[in-house]
């Protein structure tokens, strides 16, 4: 029988050890005479208290104010601009607003013609075909709810408004966010803007709105839509741009041209991140219904704001109740769909 020879030990990497024991150590601090490590810790001290010595004996009367105020002279700027736009392309908005109300006025009298009972049902089956029995129960039992509150005309109304923004939105936003996934420079291009329209307070859209489409559901649907955008073109963007590289290194090994991989591989793998796109933004429109409201949109919105001015809070809270009913059903909905293309897909990681 042969005897296994012992392993041998190996010697630990001491220079190694040696590099991470240096950059660890704080540089000047664990070196040299202590009287000089003391010094060097009272420099952190010293400094902080000439600044503060500095600035509070110094004569800083002249910092007070600055010294010019651009402020009106660049607002009234964007006035004069708005004022030549209005004037110039009145032809182009005056277009977009008889498409806008035709459409909107289509839908809204078609959800009105439609008996409530079907209307119910039709929610109601579509809840249960995509998210389930708890979701179908809970969407029957609020519309039911709605339409003997005495609301059901400013339901469908707020509906017929979400379906053109919301469309209008994805119109937009999906192409955008596909295009900037890529390119590069336009991804940094549309980062700021999207970051000011989604941080621009919100009655702010209202102003141009209404200097170009008058009173109305028209600017109400042009600022829901600037500020419902954002979310659909970051989410698309952010899905293309995150898919596996195996995935697309596979398909373009079979062949596949630029054309092809983004059409056939990208977009349908990142068809859950575009869907929780379209399920932020049709959320972030519904959170403009009351605010859109100011500027003559009906719906439910016009209902709390009534119920405000003529101080019954009570009609406000059910009709704020009718856009939290609105909003979980549209929410539970959209999210069941894009579970099912991402289980279809393979939880994203393969090709459908």
């Amino acid at each position: 029988m042969t005897s296994e020879a012992p392993p041998e030990e190996v010697a630990p990497d001491t220079s190694s050890l040696e590099a991470i024991r240096r950059r660890l150590e704080l540089p000047g601090l664990s070196r040299g005479p202590r009287w000089l490590r003391w010094v060097l810790w009272l420099r952190w001290l010293v400094v902080p208290a000439i600044l503060a010595i500095v600035l509070w004996a110094g004569d800083w009367d002249w910092a007070g104010d600055f010294p010019a105020d651009v402020g009106r002279d660049v607002g009234r700027e964007i006035d004069n601009v708005i004022d030549w736009m209005t004037t110039e392309l009145d032809v182009l908005f005056d277009v977009i607003r008889r498409v806008v109300i035709e459409v909107l006025v289509a839908i809204e009298d078609f959800l009105l013609w439609l008996p409530w009972p079907a209307t119910i049902l039709a929610v109601t089956t579509i809840a249960w075909r995509a998210a389930g029995y708890w979701v179908a129960a809970f969407s029957a039992a609020s519309l039911t709810l709605l339409a003997a509150f005495g609301l059901w005309d400013s339901t469908m109304e707020t509906v017929a408004l979400m379906a053109v923004t919301v469309t209008l939105s994805i119109i937009i936003a999906v192409p955008l966010g596909v295009w900037a996934s890529q390119s590069n420079r336009l991804d940094r291009i549309l980062r700021p803007i999207l970051d000011g329209m989604q941080t621009m307070p919100s009655f702010v859209y209202l102003v141009p709105a209404i200097a170009f489409f008058s009173l109305g559901n028209v600017p109400a649907v042009i600022a829901t839509l600037i500020y419902a955008v954002p979310p659909a073109v970051r989410l698309t963007n952010l899905g293309i741009r995150q898919l596996p590289e195996e995935t697309l290194e596979a398909a373009e090994s079979f062949g596949a041209t630029p054309l092809q991989l983004l059409l056939k591989v990208k977009i349908p793998l990142a068809a859950p991140t575009i869907m929780a796109g379209v399920n932020q933004t049709t959320l972030m429109a519904l959170a403009m219904v009351v605010i859109a409201s100011l500027v003559g949109a009906g719906g439910l919105g016009e209902d709390v704001n009534r119920g405000l001015g003529r101080i019954e809070p009570g009609n406000a809270f059910l009709a704020g109740l009718g856009i939290v009913f609105l909003a979980i059903i549209i929410d539970r909905i959209t999210q069941a769909f894009a579970s099912r293309q991402q289980s279809s897909m393979g939880a994203g990681g393969g090709v459908g």
